[in-house]
């Protein structure tokens, strides 16, 4: 709220086209926009201030320093940003409309999602989704009265007892710890609704125009499995009902492209419990996907001067000491590895100590089961500190060898470089490898091949000089955009990910750091693509260039990245010598276009809903024969197109030709080769595209011909609307030719 002080001053507010005009102290946004036209004022929905979103009913003048104007931007239902006020407003209201109806409520969080909000509740009665039109209709009360979203900030102290006196005990342990640095904190009430709240919110429920609940899940007290547990309720809410239904529209065209589904449908690949959660086996279709995308990005790396390299699928628990991961992302990665049991017993002791879970007893009984197992350990005592016991334990395990599966490549391409003296002449030295590394997601969390245990990167490392960084950059990103257009991708932005200037967490200098954001930025700047900054999302080692792709029903998914990196060749001293005859460290680049192959493939399934453009597909022509005694005919024509490169089946299964048109369409086959006698007499085939329908009879060195062109162009001819698109006639096509 405005100071004393500042009440008794006038505010000035700088609008956009550069107008600078001064207001009473308590004027809002909301004034300022009912000033210029009572339409803007109904159309406002938040305020931008100095860069900040804030709401559009609060006073400038808690904004206002000195005499710097006020920089103001008003939001409307145009600006992208309103739409997560609004959904943030709505997950309030949607909080209100359940404590209306349910005894006993005790309040969470409810923040805004890519694609709607949820909130998180304590409540004795489950909530099922034949709950939801209660809810809703509640819902729409609470939107009719038009309630005002009202701002109230109190001391910890106040607050405490507030949330205290409402019966919020989540509220009052969240104040107690995750706000204890926090002198004030703020409120926001709508109604008899009062929810601790950062804001900002729209200035009434009746800006809401289309909500709807979408499921209901479990959830745990700050996302912590052992805490206590909550309902989750997730919602949408859009500026209009138009834009709700499109929403709607595109979830169901989203479950029709599933990639398990059509994944299984097409045998693509498999996930079996038996072998292992997020382990997916590649079935021989999903393998010539995969190996597709792997032989056109091997050739095009070997062109622009990569060099191939392998690496074990384990290494040393060291190697990950020194490159910082382990054991910071611990929780992340399988266990180490160790030859014998005492070794997982002394792993599991350490951990135990870190975390303050061992006591006394604990304690003896650890060391009275290594003595039993003959292991000494000089050093440990039980009166000393828990680091100086940590380090006799990290020590006896370092001496014995400790293994994990890798769960990056990066280390064991620092060693390959390291593993030969190097000439700045030899710089850039560009390494790739297709390096399968293992991570142990929650298991709540995998999702076919989108979240798997085990991925293969296309991972890259460039080792260049600081001079050579710009250019490095420059070539990853031209690389990673001929990557995606040649799939058909063109639809895409890029995130310059940046360190946080008040966060701990980087390490490197503040020299090298603001060296490596100034090159990136200007590479991306001098690209013309479209990008945007992202303080706080940098690696901890380096800015980065995440590519946000847009498919084909609108989803965002963030495939390809270059990380630039001061650190790793720092940690494990890489050297090479310069051309004044001394040591220097080089600069490490990170790049993977496709990101995984798994989740590149699973993306690509859901994008194509499983029709494969020509270059890519699993199987490019079927051959039906229209009968079993042109089986010896089909037999040849499919040789004649196999050894021209052509992905081929031939269906030799008996029944009527349209049966098998019709299975080849369903299977998403690109192209059916028919053969009778009258193409065996000819040397010919009747081509026919899942797509065109029919093309008529033609020599089989001209369906050659053609059908090569499509696969070296890398034709995209469509994107599918459906997993199951309308297939052409089988019973004839528009001349009227039968089979």
């Amino acid at each position: 709220m405005s100071t004393a002080s500042a009440a008794d001053a006038n505010v000035k507010v700088q609008l956009p086209d550069g107008t600078i005009a001064e207001h009473p102290s308590d004027t809002t946004s909301l004034d300022i926009a009912k000033g210029i036209s009572e339409g803007l004022a109904r159309g406002v929905i938040a305020a931008e201030i100095d860069g900040k979103i804030v709401d559009a009913v609060r006073p400038l003048s808690d904004f206002a320093e000195g005499d710097t104007p006020v920089a103001l931007k008003l939001l409307t239902s145009r600006d992208s940003d309103s739409l997560d006020v609004l959904r943030h407003s709505s997950a309030h209201v949607m909080a209100q409309a359940v404590m209306r109806l349910y005894e006993g409520v005790s309040l969470a969080f409810g923040p805004t999602t890519d694609g709607g909000f949820y909130y998180d509740f304590d409540i004795p009665e489950t909530i099922s989704e034949e709950d939801f039109p209660k809810i809703e209709a509640e819902i729409k009360k609470i939107i009719k009265a038009k309630e005002p979203f009202e701002r109230q900030v109190l001391d910890r102290d106040e607050a405490r007892k507030l949330c205290a006196d409402l019966n919020q005990d989540l509220k009052v342990e969240h104040i107690d710890t995750g706000l204890s640095e926090q002198a004030t904190v703020s409120f926001y009430r709508q109604g008899e609704f009062v929810d601790l709240c950062r804001g900002p919110h729209i200035p009434d429920t009746g800006k809401i125009k289309a909500i709807k609940l979408m499921s209901v899940a479990g959830s745990h007290w700050k996302g912590d499995v052992s805490g206590r547990p909550l309902q989750r309720l997730y919602g949408t809410a859009f500026f209009d009902k138009k834009e709700l239904k499109a929403y709607l529209e595109r979830l169901e065209e989203a479950k029709r492209r599933d990639h398990r589904v059509l994944g299984k449908q097409h045998g693509l690949f498999a996930i079996n419990p038996e072998v292992g959660s997020g382990l997916a086996l590649w079935l021989p279709k999903g393998a010539r996907v995969r190996v597709t995308l792997e032989d056109f990005l091997r050739k095009e790396l070997l062109s622009r001067g990569y060099d191939p390299v392998y690496s074990p699928h384990i290494g040393r628990v060291e190697l990950y000491e020194t490159s910082g991961h382990f054991p910071y992302y611990r929780d992340s990665q399988f266990a180490p590895l160790f030859g014998s049991e005492v070794g997982g017993l002394l792993d599991a002791w350490s951990t135990r100590l870190e975390k303050g879970e061992l006591d006394q007893d604990g304690e003896d009984k650890l060391m009275a089961a290594v003595e039993v197992l003959g292991v000494e350990l000089p050093g440990y005592k039980p009166s000393a500190s828990t680091e100086d016991k940590q380090r006799v334990l990290h020590d006896w395990q370092k001496e014995n060898e400790r293994y994990l599966l890798k769960p990056m490549n990066c280390p064991h391409h620092c060693h390959i470089f390291k593993a030969q003296q190097r000439s700045y002449r030899q710089l850039p030295l560009r390494l790739f490898e297709f390096g399968t590394v293992y991570r142990h997601e929650q298991t709540g969390e995998l999702n076919g091949l989108l979240r798997v245990r085990g991925l293969t990167q296309d991972d890259a490392h460039i080792f260049c000089t600081a001079d050579q960084v710009e250019e490095e950059f420059r070539a990853t990103i031209n690389l990673t955009k001929f990557v995606l257009e040649s799939v058909g991708l063109n639809n895409y932005r890029v995130q310059l990910s940046l360190r946080d200037p008040d966060s701990s967490k980087y390490v490197g200098s503040e020299e090298n750091w603001d060296n490596a954001e100034g090159a990136l930025r200007g590479v991306l700047q001098d690209s013309g693509l479209d990008f945007n900054e992202e303080p706080g999302e940098a690696a901890f080692y380096g800015p980065k260039a995440d590519f946000m792709v847009s498919d084909c029903i609108g989803r965002s998914w963030q495939l390809g990245t270059v990380q630039l990196d001061y650190n790793l060749p720092d940690r494990f001293k890489l050297e090479y010598n310069g051309s004044d005859n001394q040591a220097h460290r080089p600069v490490m680049i990170h790049r993977a276009p496709f990101g995984s192959l798994e989740r590149f493939t699973g993306m690509l399934i859901e994008h194509f809903a499983g029709a494969f453009p020509m270059w890519l597909s699993p199987e490019q022509v079927r051959v039906c024969p229209l009968s079993d005694k042109s089986i010896e005919y089909a037999v040849q024509v499919g040789k004649q197109l196999s050894d021209e490169g052509i992905k081929v089946t031939v269906d030799t299964s008996g029944g009527k030709v349209q049966a098998k048109i019709r299975n080849a369409q369903l299977d998403l086959v690109n192209y059916m080769a028919v053969v009778g006698p009258k193409e065996a007499e000819s040397g010919a085939l009747a081509l026919r595209d899942r797509i065109d329908g029919d093309l008529g009879s033609m020599p089989v060195a001209q369906a050659v011909a053609k059908l090569k062109k499509e696969i070296e162009e890398r034709t995209v001819r469509q994107v599918y609307q459906g997993s199951g698109e309308a297939a052409p006639a089988i019973e004839g096509d528009a001349k009227g030719n039968e089979y």
